[in-house]
């Protein structure tokens, strides 16, 4: 776990889309899919929070790792103001992640939004599995690091709300139809909570392993307080897990969404 970490590059990808590349030998060494890190947008006490960032992607034989966030609030606005060669605050890796998937086995990702990120890391990981990509954003202007999933993975399917890129509306439409023609090994998904559970509700009718990255508001990322709990089942009843420690990743089963 470390503090001061050097930022070797920021970039603009989209509108109020951001990558910071990170060096750290440790957190790109012991990093896994769906981990993230704790970042302090601010040396002050502006935004005094953590806020955590997935990891995106990691080069371990150059000890870099990138997050992508959205400027979205106080404290993702003063994470712009971050150059390369500044030093950022970060605790990580940090959560549980991903299972990965055995060698030859078939995997589906579906993300939607800003969701997408860890997504990516995942499938650079699986590299003896059969990919599928199933991605969702609002228009085209949104689309974010497609050459790096095309790249990634052995197919690419996006949609786009008002059809100006790819299909037109919501990508759970042709994750469920690509269902019925398919059946993979194991499903993952990242995004807005009405796309995680129609997935996961998707693949639990037809046994189908599936791990959902859930995204939470953290206070302290290490499970002390109980800022990012969520629902989850308990036999008949449940329980509250904290998203940072027992999470992000669950299985599907797991989860209970709200209606």
């Amino acid at each position: 776990m470390e503090f001061n970490i050097t930022i070797q590059k920021t970039e603009k990808l989209a509108d109020d889309i951001y990558l910071l590349r990170l060096q750290s030998e440790n957190i790109s060494k012991q990093a896994v899919p769906g981990q993230f890190v704790n970042v302090r947008c601010s040396t002050g006490l502006d935004a005094y929070l953590r806020r955590p960032i997935s990891i995106c992607r990691v080069d371990r034989q150059n000890h870099t790792f990138d997050i992508v966030y959205m400027n979205r609030g106080r404290g993702t606005n003063l994470l712009c103001s971050f150059c390369a060669g500044d030093m950022l605050d970060a605790m990580g890796p940090l959560g549980k992640g991903f299972t990965l998937p055995e060698n030859g086995e078939r995997i589906a990702v579906v993300g939607g939004g800003i969701g997408i990120f860890p997504l990516l890391f995942l499938l650079q990981e699986s590299v003896c599995a059969k990919k599928t990509t199933f991605l969702g954003f609002r228009t085209k202007e949104a689309i974010v690091l497609q050459d790096a999933f095309e790249k990634a993975s052995d197919k690419v399917i996006i949609s786009t709300d008002d059809g100006s890129f790819g299909m037109e509306g919501l990508i759970t439409a042709p994750f469920a139809a690509w269902l019925e023609e398919e059946r993979p090994d194991r499903v993952y998904t990242c995004g807005p909570t009405p796309m995680m559970h129609t997935v996961a509700r998707l693949c639990m009718e037809k046994g189908i392993f599936c791990e959902v990255s859930m995204e939470q508001r953290m206070g302290c990322g290490i499970g002390a307080c109980l800022v990012c709990a969520c629902k989850v089942h308990d036999g008949e009843d449940y329980q509250y897990a904290h998203v940072c420690k027992d999470g992000p990743v669950f299985p599907a089963e797991r989860l209970l969404f709200a209606d």
